[in-house]
């Protein structure tokens, strides 16, 4: 597994992102924390810029605030979908991300699946 972590400083821009993969049939939503999931493995882009704001500081003067990770695994792994959000979850609690709102999407653009997290 290579996990890929980049830094940006739109939060729409990841999401909108992510939620292009789906609108393509080219992913899922797999998992949130603290991010409402109405289940449908979709997701509304300004519902969840919404939940996430709620939890950032309006005083940060950060200029690179939106995390995108990005786990690959190897090409012969064959990983369900419960597999994906398993590693993803266990890898957010091992970078102390757990308690955080976050997003867990599923990618199948490329020849192997493999999951964006924005926490």
């Amino acid at each position: 597994m290579v996990a890929k972590i980049s830094f940006g400083s739109s939060l729409y821009g990841a999401l909108a992102y992510n939620g292009e993969k789906i609108n393509k049939e080219e992913g899922k939503l797999l998992a949130t924390n603290k991010i409402f999931d109405d289940c449908s493995g979709k997701t509304s882009i300004v519902n969840a810029l919404r939940d996430f704001q709620r939890y950032l500081s309006p005083h940060s003067r950060t200029e690179k605030p939106v995390v995108h990770i990005s786990l690959n695994p190897h090409p012969d792994d064959v990983l369900t979908d419960m597999d994906m959000e398993n590693i993803a979850r266990d890898y957010l609690a091992r970078m102390r991300y757990r308690n955080q709102p976050y997003m867990v999407h599923k990618h199948a653009d490329l020849d192997r699946p493999h999951t964006h997290i924005l926490p």
